[in-house]
């Protein structure tokens, strides 16, 4: 036998085995792949071909036309409303980052056993139990011309007569998408402050670091991935809202998903397509921007 034929002899056997560790893996990731592309894939396809799909009062025309996109793009209605949602995801991405991060501060460096961090914890998400519109309309006897807040407000001579932006408006429904969505932010930034290294506080201490200090230098900077993470979790999350900007506006405030849904409600569907393709689009460079911001592969 020649040394060639020796070499490929004895490689037979680990390339088999090779062919085959590949094969299983390939098998393992199948199912997986499979709900992805049905699940995933294949509607935000059927998506892209539909809006550029045309249409009538009463019927879907295959086509390929650019007529959707134009309008979209040339409309001062649309932008006013792609501009309105943006709004609403900025304010309610500022409050729920206060909120979520002075929440999972306490919870994880002033909360000192893991028994009360996890009542705590339960605490913040037993009300997560109940659904989205249950909770978004138990705010409107709070806020109601005659709700609670009101007739507290007027009860002690603060206001004489009952604020009218409490309900019915930006404010309410900012206030629903914080309330909402806020355990987003504090989940993921909890968990980050639970990988923190407790000697590096002690370090800065002993550095003579005040608490501020400590906190922007130390503390901020190592919980940049779960702070991301929860970035994207409430921006997506209330870019592709429309449920709460239609009850807790009363009908007034307008967002690309009110817009979309009204679109779908008159059979316009190639319209509402094209709306959430440059929606998709939006929200995939925003995430894109927060995740090149921050390597959360590298930082984990």
């Amino acid at each position: 036998m020649s040394a060639s034929e020796a070499v490929q002899s004895a490689e037979g056997p680990k390339g088999l085995a090779r062919l085959g560790t590949n094969t299983l893996s390939w098998l393992q990731a199948a199912p997986l792949t499979l709900v992805l592309a049905l699940f995933l894939i294949f509607p935000i396809v059927t998506i892209v071909i539909v809006s550029f799909w045309d249409y009538s009062e009463y019927a879907l025309i295959p086509d390929l036309i650019l007529d959707n996109y134009t309008y979209l793009l040339s409309s001062p209605v649309t932008w006013s409303i792609f501009l309105s949602t943006l709004g609403y995801a900025a304010a309610s991405w500022i409050l729920t980052l206060l909120i979520g991060f002075t929440v999972a501060y306490f919870l994880a460096f002033h909360v000192r056993t893991l028994t009360w961090q996890i009542v705590l914890f339960m605490v913040c998400t037993i009300p997560f139990w109940t659904s989205n519109v249950i909770r978004m309309i138990s705010w409107i006897p709070v806020l109601g011309r005659n709700g609670l807040v009101n007739q507290g407000l007027m009860g002690v001579g603060i206001i004489d007569h009952p604020l009218e932006f409490l309900l019915f408006s930006d404010f309410a429904v900012i206030l629903a998408f914080v309330h909402l969505y806020t355990l987003f932010m504090v989940v993921p930034i909890f968990n980050s402050m639970m990988r923190i290294d407790r000697s590096l506080l002690e370090a800065a201490a002993d550095q003579g670091a005040s608490a501020w200090q400590t906190l922007w230098s130390v503390i901020v900077p190592l919980c940049r991935p779960g702070i991301v993470i929860g970035s994207i979790f409430v921006v997506t999350l209330v870019m592709g809202d429309f449920i709460t900007v239609r009850l807790m506006s009363g009908g007034q405030g307008a967002s690309v998903g009110v817009m979309m849904n009204n679109e779908i409600s008159l059979l316009q569907y190639p319209a509402a397509a094209a709306d959430a393709v440059v929606l998709l689009a939006v929200v995939l460079l925003m995430v894109f921007g927060m995740l090149k911001a921050v390597d959360i592969r590298r930082e984990l």
